[in-house]
């Protein structure tokens, strides 16, 4: 056989693309399952980091069967919802949303020529009280996603961002700098505004006494305007779509208007029998 002829090369380079794609494909396949078993504990010790249930390095500490049965004990409630705050469906088992599930969601709630059908958004309640929630965007240079919880007053929790690309020690901070994700907590989403939380150089005014006045903002990343307005996008859309659900959660008098129903008493919505109770 003529070793040095047009035929030889293309059929012998063809051969050899076609060996290495399918061992290449015949690997990928083999290491799926454990793939999966990696980004589903990864995301659960994200969310977990978000509930306060221990800082991400120490979660990181536990191998994914350990991660997995700290979920199992601390999880009270996972369903899904639409974007009426209803409750659609539970999720059985240990069934979480990673960034390829946020994805799709993303373009649902979106809506457009990638929409792939209704949106149907997760809510994890734990047993500590707080509701984790996720978010999905776009960074600067790739997808960013994370978990934000909220306390039953609706003030936040904790919050762990992650992104795929953003550029280290600036939008990388999101994810790296405890500083900033700690910023959050404490902070109060506004979900009767479009712009449920805002991420805006210089954060919220001050008073004179250096509190912040707004409770729904926070100072941007210096030096990752890009990343950081990313985030905040991702927040809004996402926090929106769980709008009507965290308004009806809400405690059904937030006043201490239950005085009862004689001539001239305010009348109360709701069960507001937590504001009659007479302190002993």
């Amino acid at each position: 056989m003529n070793t040095n002829n047009n035929v030889y090369t293309v059929v012998y380079t063809t051969v050899i693309v076609v060996v290495v794609a399918a061992i290449l494909a015949f690997v990928s396949q083999s290491l799926k399952a454990k793939q999966d078993a990696n980004e589903k504990a990864e995301t659960i010790s994200q969310m977990l980091t978000s509930a306060g249930y221990g800082t991400k390095a120490e979660l990181d500490l536990l191998n994914n069967i350990a991660k997995l049965d700290k979920y199992s004990e601390e999880i009270e409630e996972a369903f899904i919802i639409n974007l009426d705050g209803e409750k659609v469906s539970d999720l059985d088992g240990i069934t979480v949303y990673g960034p390829k599930d946020l994805k799709r969601q993303n373009y649902n709630i979106k809506g457009g020529a990638n929409k792939t059908g209704e949106p149907e958004i997760p809510v994890f309640i734990f047993k500590n009280g707080r509701t984790v929630v996720p978010i999905y965007g776009a960074g600067l240079w790739g997808p960013i996603w994370g978990y934000i919880s909220f306390n039953s007053d609706l003030t936040i929790g904790g919050a762990y961002f992650d992104h795929e690309s953003e550029t280290a020690g600036l939008g990388a901070k999101i994810k790296d700098d405890p500083s900033f994700q700690a910023e959050f907590v404490g902070e109060k989403a506004d979900f009767s505004e479009i712009n449920v939380f805002d991420i805006v150089k210089g954060g919220a005014p001050k008073d004179a006494d250096g509190k912040s006045v707004i409770d729904n903002k926070i100072d941007a990343i210096t030096g990752a305007t890009m990343t950081s307005q990313g985030l905040d996008a991702a927040i809004d859309t996402w926090l929106a779509a769980y709008a009507k659900y965290f308004i009806g959660s809400k405690p059904a008098c937030d006043k201490p208007c239950c005085g009862g129903h004689e001539e001239g008493e305010e009348p109360c919505e709701g069960n507001c029998e937590h504001h009659n109770e007479v302190e002993e």
